[in-house]
């Protein structure tokens, strides 16, 4: 059967961290995973993980300057010491909680330094964490225009580029049907550099039973290509978050 994690950066978003964590456990998920849980103590973040015994999966790197409008560090020219210690801190609350990967967040960039800037940055966390799986995930350019990493085929030339075993491809189907289509097979191809799966309504990026997905099918296949692990629930409740997830019984 598969199995789900609740993202918590859109799941439960009335709640604190550790609330939400307890109301995921109360739904029925088989995991966690999280945007940027910083505001919380790392301490009452695990109490709230052992109580219920769900398992973290994973957590963002800081944006940075949000007021600035920006959307990760990793990707900026000339912003490697802001970028490294958003890496740090990030690392940090991943190992203190038990979180299994950290997504390494791009930015706003483009171009040739920016590539470089990145994959300096991601060499710099897989030798600082080689006990994660350090995640990069493509944006859809109609949510984030402007985001350096936009395709899947952009993000395997970066792990490539990186050589490092613990740098994975994190593959959010809706960002990936938004941009390229044919998620089925691009599953399938990239199959082997994944790190983590997530999911959404494709275009409204709402409960995954609507819109133009069939997940029975996509989920079909992420089973048939011997996948077990959480996939991430990362889709934005219309409402009231325990009122959406009816997909959990007929997706299944």
């Amino acid at each position: 059967m598969t199995k789900f994690s609740a993202n918590l950066g859109f799941l439960w978003q009335d709640r604190p961290l550790p609330d939400a964590i307890r109301a995921a456990k109360a739904a029925g998920f088989d995991a966690v995973e999280c945007h940027w849980p910083y505001a919380v103590p790392a301490e009452d973040t695990l109490a709230a993980l052992s109580e219920t015994g769900l398992t973290m999966l994973g957590l963002n790197t800081s944006r940075g300057n949000t007021e600035n409008g920006e959307n990760g560090l990793s990707a900026l020219p000339g912003r490697q010491a802001d970028a490294r210690a958003a890496i740090e801190m990030a690392i940090s609350y991943a190992r203190t909680i038990g979180a299994k990967a950290v997504h390494i967040m791009a930015g706003f960039a483009s171009g040739p330094e920016a590539h470089r800037t990145f994959v300096e940055n991601l060499v710099f966390a897989a030798s600082a964490a080689p006990d994660l799986t350090l995640l990069i995930e493509p944006l859809n350019p109609h949510d984030a225009p402007g985001y350096f990493l936009q395709t899947t085929t952009q993000a395997i030339e970066i792990i490539e580029n990186c050589k490092c075993p613990n740098i994975k491809l994190m593959f959010d189907c809706y960002h990936v049907a938004r941009t390229e289509g044919d998620v089925i097979t691009r599953l399938q191809t990239l199959h082997p550099t994944i790190g983590h799966i997530q999911f959404a309504g494709v275009p409204s990026r709402g409960r995954p039973d609507e819109g133009e997905i069939n997940y029975l099918a996509v989920f079909d296949a992420i089973s048939k290509l011997g996948w077990s692990a959480p996939l991430g629930a990362e889709y934005k409740p219309a409402n009231d978050t325990d009122a959406s997830l009816g997909w959990m019984q007929t997706l299944v």
